[in-house]
């Protein structure tokens, strides 16, 4: 028998999901722009919701957003964030939706400046991920902050310090695996 692996304390013993994402995805340092794009969009999708809610709905995410194609998405018509506002596979916020697609706009702006959005995002880390330190994980943090001000100025919606914060989390730039966590490391 296979010992049982120990998890994060958020992730649900129960719950393959969060188990498939926890293990495969979340704080794996991420350099590819359309999963930078991914994440942008489902994060701002997921506040105020639980992060179940948009994991759920991540494959009608891909297909209602052009499997994330930041250029195709900037590109959308006011019928077409119409069409997305009824689709149910979706959350069906205006303004979460209208926000993908100013954001796709911004994101080839950066992408135009710095190469590519990896390159624009990793140097609010320094270009190494941060791990966590301490027991407790921030709602925010000083780079957050910066991140999202940064994208803010920059005309960016639902990028505000606490989303960026999961942002950050999700795509690797942080590592807030516990210590207890079997993915845990401490960095160098």
């Amino acid at each position: 028998m296979m010992p049982h692996k120990v998890r994060c304390p958020w992730v649900p013993k129960d719950n393959e999901l969060y188990i498939q994402y926890h293990d495969k995805e979340w704080g794996v340092p991420v350099h590819d722009d359309r999963t930078h794009f991914e994440f942008l969009i489902l994060e701002g999708a997921q506040a105020g919701l639980s992060w179940e809610t948009i994991l759920k709905r991540r494959k009608e995410y891909a297909e209602a957003f052009a499997d994330f194609d930041w250029n195709k998405v900037a590109s959308y018509s006011q019928d077409k964030v119409e069409d997305l506002i009824k689709n149910s596979g979706i959350i069906r916020n205006r303004l979460k939706v209208e926000s993908a697609v100013v954001n796709a706009k911004k994101f080839i702006e950066i992408c135009q400046e710095f190469g590519s959005f990896d390159a624009y995002v990793w140097r609010f880390v320094n270009g190494e991920p941060i791990y966590r330190l301490t027991k407790e994980t921030p709602a925010e943090t000083e780079a957050s902050n910066a991140l999202s001000k940064d994208l803010k100025k920059r005309g960016f919606k639902f990028v505000g310090p606490t989303i960026m914060y999961a942002y950050m989390q999700a795509v690797g730039l942080v590592n807030d695996h516990s210590k207890e966590c079997f993915l845990y490391h401490k960095g160098a």
